[in-house]
């Protein structure tokens, strides 16, 4: 519950800091003295966008600090998950900086507006004056419904199905979009990857092909030179060979007199034979050499067939082109093998629908079961608050489509009174059978529920009298369970509080601020008594004051 909350220079809040007690407490004011002003403090702590016009002084920043008491909660699990120290009692503070860059704290340890707004969600509840319109939005009933039937776990689950499914469909339609893309190409990717294919294609063999060529069309000069060359190694007379075995010949004689001539012997050994092995393979390669119209016409058409292929798919090499017949495959496996993709992932589809429809079904029936009783429960409270004759439906019917909490769709019908025929609620109620209404829903929810606060802004429009009474006594009665806060112009309201504060504006010489004070016993009876219309020093306004009190 929320122990203490301290605000500091927002709007035309300069420095209030109040103490809070559990049960129901009120808080009163002439209207514009600034309620609206602490209920957006309070939003800021639970994650509402800051707003740097707020700042009353813009040379000083803005402080909303609340301390909450949550050891009866059991959010040790979410503090363990936030990376936060836990403290059963915790502090959230909110800065707002004259730069105009917000900060949010807990315990001291700085975080993210995210992580803030889900603590928002295990501690407090504001309901809002424009909330009881929500009572016609689909999205509230469910909501309600759902926290009745404790199906939060369960939507959680739905949820990630949902995700699931929906991934498996947009991988169906982009694969189908792929496919359809692809059909169009075929014909011409696959004419590319025949042309390609037929080229028998291998790495390095442009180079090769553009060797042979060489060889081929130069068939003359490789002869005339190469036999040339032969001559001079074999020549009789000016031989290399024969030269270098006279050479050898001679050192042979005197090798065994120095070990440097035994050097040269050995030298001249080697290069002889080193000659007699290229003489051997120039003889071969001229063996070979021989003049091939046929094959020279064969590889010039090779050569050309590559330099076509490379100029048409801006290839620099054969291994580009190789790269491009494994991508031309690639799409053309795309069609051919349409069929069979689009089978699986539809498979896919049909297996997770199977198992979200599960789900849905445990939610429609958990949904399904729980709204009888609600509707007794809500049918009982509206009689104490003076609709006697309120008959409420709801329907809940379930449908074909994946929606995204379930497969349902729900309906609030209210007939207000004595043989009055059931209408969509939003057009069936008036604004005060509306708070009643939700003053009921709430009051059911807060007993389902395990929230320490819950604060009503004007619960009461539309309300006054006996019926005021009746909605006092139902809100004393939350508060014996949570703690309950109600903002009421309503004397009857306002004296069924086991606590009341006061709001109010106060003028200076430079400004007006808004303060807020807590109303001892007599107070209490002066604001009741000015709340009834009555002059506060009247015996009789008082005297109905100390009645309400008691």
């Amino acid at each position: 519950m929320l122990t203490s909350l301290s605000i500091k220079n927002y709007a035309l809040i300069e420095d209030i800091n109040i103490n809070l007690q559990s049960g129901f407490t009120i808080i009163t004011g002439e209207t514009g003295a600034g309620k609206s002003i602490m209920l957006g403090a309070l939003g800021l702590l639970l994650g509402d966008r800051a707003d740097f016009g707020s700042i009353r002084d813009t040379q000083k920043k803005c402080i909303i600090e609340g301390s909450f008491t949550i050891s009866n909660y059991k959010l040790e699990k979410f503090f363990t998950k936030e990376d936060l120290d836990y403290e059963a009692n915790s502090i959230i503070r909110r800065e707002i900086l004259p730069s105009g860059k917000s900060r949010a704290f807990i315990n001291d340890t700085p975080v993210k507006i995210t992580s803030l707004q889900k603590l928002g969600n295990y501690l407090l509840d504001i309901h809002s004056q424009h909330e009881t319109l929500s009572l016609g939005n689909a999205e509230y009933q469910f909501n309600v419904i759902d926290t009745i039937a404790k199906n939060e776990s369960v939507i959680l689950q739905y949820k990630d199905q949902l995700k699931q499914l929906k991934t498996f469909q947009k991988k169906f339609e982009e694969l189908r979009e792929a496919q359809s893309q692809a059909a169009k190409e075929y014909d011409y990717n696959l004419f590319l990857l025949n042309e390609l294919e037929e080229a028998n294609l291998k790495a390095g063999m442009l180079e090769e092909l553009e060797e042979r060529y060489e060889e081929l069309n130069n068939v003359e000069e490789l002869t005339e030179n190469l036999s040339s060359a032969i001559g001079y190694l074999q020549q009789e007379e000016i031989g290399s060979l024969d030269s270098l075995k006279a050479i050898r010949a001679n050192l042979t004689k005197i090798a065994q007199f120095s070990s440097t001539y035994e050097g040269f012997l050995e030298r001249v050994q080697s290069v002889i034979i080193e000659l007699d092995d290229l003489e051997a393979e120039m003889t071969d390669a001229l063996d070979r050499v021989e003049a091939n119209p046929e094959e020279l016409e064969m590889v010039n058409q090779k050569l050309q067939i590559l330099y076509n292929l490379q100029k048409k798919h801006n290839a620099e090499n054969v291994e580009e082109l190789l790269q491009i017949i494994s991508e031309l495959q690639e799409k053309v496996s795309v069609t051919e093998n349409a069929e069979s993709a689009l089978t699986e992932i539809q498979k896919a589809i049909e297996d997770q629908k199977a198992v979200i429809t599960k789900t849905a079904d445990k939610l429609h029936a958990n949904r399904k079961k729980i709204i009888p009783a609600f509707i007794e429960q809500t049918e009982h409270i509206l009689k104490d608050l003076g609709m006697p004759n309120a008959r409420l439906n709801i329907e809940l019917v379930q449908g074909e489509d994946f929606l995204t909490n379930g497969r349902d769709k729900l309906e609030w019908y209210l007939a207000a009174n004595k043989g009055g025929s059931f209408k969509e609620i939003k057009k069936a109620a008036s604004g005060g059978e509306l708070s009643r209404i939700m003053l009921a829903v709430k009051s059911i929810l807060a007993a389902q529920s395990n929230l320490p606060t819950i604060i009503f802004d004007e619960i009461d429009t539309g309300v006054s009298g006996d019926i005021a009474q009746k909605m006092g006594e139902i809100l004393q009665k939350m508060g014996n369970n949570m703690q309950v806060i109600a903002i009421t112009h309503l004397p009857q309201i306002a004296g069924k509080g086991a606590s009341h504060f006061k709001i109010f504006k106060e003028d200076n010489e430079t400004a007006t601020q808004t303060k807020i004070v807590k109303l001892e016993e007599n107070d209490r009876i002066d604001e009741l008594a000015l709340m009834l219309g009555g002059n506060i020093k009247s015996d009789s306004a008082r005297a109905h004051a100390r009645a309400l009190l008691n």
